[in-house]
């Protein structure tokens, strides 16, 4: 039979069709049962795999009863404390069958563990479980901030898991390599390549260094890495980083770690599209963005994803209501089965414009990888600051072209008129908001398994893990018996903590600039230079991230834009606490405190904020910006917030202009 070039045919040379990627919606939220009942119906409506979504106090190691956790239960994720939470998570869903991915790194090893403790308890084959825990603390501490551990003992955590999985659980990825939040926190497609690889190299490393594999076993492991990339709106570019992605891990797998097997070396991802571009301004815009970035990593088989999970138009406004979600499950299912693209071989092989973007995107990150190479690896770069502070420069560089208007966003900076947007026209607004009450659930729960599990056992369990941590054992084995014994979230972190210490890194802020010149940056210098000689001082602006959210973009960018107005700038990074916050700002005469805060708890957060004041007595001006409903302005107004900002207030200079009014006590319009 002659074959033809535009027909797909299988490895026995019949005319077949590619099987559809894995559908998922990254999804959790409020208490474990609400969670429960969401995955359900995800899964009834055609999702063919899990996302995990977990809150803040449980990706950063604190139990919900903790006081730092308590604004943030349930707000962008599921909270989990004990194996408890687990057996009502995942009731009447076949575990066994599913393949789950979590969302989770400083405490990976832990919901794993629960994750193998509840799979025992139901008497089920461990070795059965497939999915993916995400595990790359190095972004952590680039971008996301859920870290709680120094990088070595970090990668300690993440290598042990390596060893337990290899054997126990073959088919689960124990890390999952994630440039996704590169993207998001400003890198380049060179950047997002360069980083992500040499954290890929740095955990291949730290597995080599346990010396425990055999050369086949440490070739399963390499073939148990997957990745989790971004794909941005420049679709082109992005389906070359993902050619430029396969080829580079091919020639650093087979060359570097000489990885004999095919298939030990295949790049394996999976792909959640960009939310860093999607707007608060005109958002059904946000649905065709979501759209074209999808057919960035679909479009061509050579490139194709093997899961994808996509965002939702109201992202830039809160977390995506149920049918928000399914409208971006039902995007991928009509271009998955409405479409004729699974039935063709890939549509860009042999094109020449390809090629020589993926050459030069190849040339460019070995560049990158070579310096991060010289400096030691990936885990030094951390340690120096060096990758931070390029993420920080990259993202300086993108909103100064916005702001300059080289960088167009519909419906931002140009084209800005428009008819009112009729998904934001019901009563909710189109906004997802978690009921306050529900964490009285997660709160019920956590007491009565405290009150009934055998205090005794968790003693002894915990003894153990500190034992093993000082002794250098591998720690899954006494993490799982820590969940079977109903230890809490919060006893396995401390207990590590004791051992392992706390890390905070670079904030990557210190001598970075802003290119943007223009009369609005003048007019704001000026007002900044009347305060001077007004005051003999310069206006002095403490930027602070409280509770446990560590997403620092939108911080690190104030602080940035402020020092480029002319501003003293105080920012000692993320998760501090609000009384840390007013504190530094009573200590160091400050103007004005600028909170940033994206994970819905800025009215608990700026009570807490505000009752700190009064301790000290202290009248200094607060502004709040972040991910913040209308509706909750007068709120916050109330509580006594000068100003609010939002995503649609790109503009940077007009953001320090009206905080200067502020801090001059001026009359101006917030």
């Amino acid at each position: 039979m002659e074959k033809k070039d535009h027909i797909l045919y299988d490895k026995s040379g019949n005319p077949s069709k590619e099987p559809a990627w894995i559908f998922r919606t990254y999804a959790g939220h409020t208490n474990a049962k609400e969670s429960n009942e969401l995955f359900r119906k995800n899964l009834a409506k055609g999702q063919t795999g899990l996302s995990i979504a977990f809150d803040l106090p449980t990706q950063c190691g604190y139990s919900s009863d903790h006081a730092i956790a308590r604004p943030e239960i349930g707000k962008v994720g599921v909270p989990i404390n004990t194996l408890e939470d687990f057996r009502i998570l995942f009731d009447q869903i076949p575990i066994e069958e599913m393949n789950t991915s979590m969302t989770i790194n400083g405490t990976s090893m832990w919901l794993l563990s629960l994750y193998v403790a509840l799979a025992e308890e139901r008497g089920e084959d461990v070795s059965k479980l497939q999915g993916t825990t995400q595990n790359d603390i190095i972004k952590e501490y680039l971008a996301r901030g859920t870290y709680i551990f120094p990088p070595e003992h970090s990668i300690r955590i993440i290598v042990d898991m390596y060893e337990y999985c290899l054997k126990r659980i073959p088919k689960w990825n124990p890390s999952n390599i994630c440039s996704y939040h590169l993207q998001e926190a400003g890198a380049t497609p060179v950047q997002e390549l360069a980083f992500a690889l040499a954290t890929g190299m740095a955990i291949l490393d730290a597995v080599k260094d346990r010396n425990c594999f055999t050369h086949d076993e440490f070739e399963q492991c390499v073939g148990r890495i997957s990745f989790f990339v971004n794909a941005g709106i420049r679709f082109i570019e992005e389906m070359c980083k993902m050619r430029a992605f396969s080829d580079m891990w091919e020639e650093i797998t087979k060359g570097i770690y000489e990885v004999k097997s095919e298939k030990y070396r295949r790049f394996r991802y999976g792909v959640q599209v960009n939310s860093l571009g999607l707007t608060e301004e005109q958002p059904e815009n946000n649905a065709w963005r979501i759209l074209i970035e999808a057919l960035g990593v679909t479009l061509s088989r050579d490139s194709r994803c093997r899961a994808l999970q996509l965002p939702a138009w109201n992202e830039a406004l809160s977390l995506p209501r149920p049918w928000d979600q399914q409208w971006s499950l039902r995007l991928q299912q009509v271009l998955a089965y409405e479409t004729d693209l699974l039935e063709y071989p890939d549509l860009f092989e042999g094109s020449k414009v390809v090629e020589s973007k993926v050459r030069d995107l190849i040339d460019n990150a070995n560049k990158e990888i070579a310096k991060i190479k010289e400096m030691g690896g990936a885990i030094k770069a951390i340690e120096n600051g060096y990758m931070k502070a390029q993420l920080v420069k990259s993202q300086a560089e993108r909103l100064a072209k916005i702001n300059n208007d080289e960088l167009i966003i519909v419906g931002k900076n140009k084209w800005k008129e428009g008819i009112p947007s009729p998904l934001t026209n019901d009563p909710d607004g189109g906004i997802f908001k978690v009921d306050p009450k529900s964490a009285e659930q997660t709160l019920k729960v956590l007491a009565d398994v405290k009150a009934k599990r055998d205090s005794k056992k968790v003693e002894e369990t915990l003894a153990r893990l500190e034992d093993d941590a000082r002794n250098g054992k591998n720690l899954m084995f006494a993490s799982v018996e820590c969940a079977k014994a109903l230890v809490t979230t919060g006893e396995w972190s401390d207990t590590l903590r004791k051992v392992f210490g706390e890390y905070r890194p670079s904030t990557g802020v210190e001598g970075q600039k802003l290119n943007l010149e223009s009369e609005k940056v003048v007019g704001v210098r000026a007002k900044v230079e009347k305060f001077l000689k007004s005051t003999g001082a310069r206006p002095k602006i403490v930027v602070g991230k409280p509770g446990l959210d560590g997403h620092s973009n939108g911080a690190e960018m104030i602080a940035v834009s402020a020092k480029h107005a002319g501003f003293d700038v105080i920012y000692s990074g993320i998760r501090l606490t609000p009384e840390e916050i007013v504190q530094s700002a009573v200590e160091e005469n400050a103007n004005v405190i600028g909170v940033s805060i994206l994970s819905g708890s800025h009215v608990e957060l700026a009570e807490q904020i505000f009752a700190e004041l009064k301790h000290y007595k202290a009248d200094i001006p607060v502004v709040f910006g972040g991910i913040i409903p209308q509706p909750d302005f007068d709120k916050l107004h109330k509580i006594g917030v000068k100003a609010i900002f939002t995503p649609k207030d790109y503009d940077l200079m007009d953001v320090m202009d009206r905080i200067i009014e502020i801090v001059s006590q001026v009359p101006a319009s917030v």
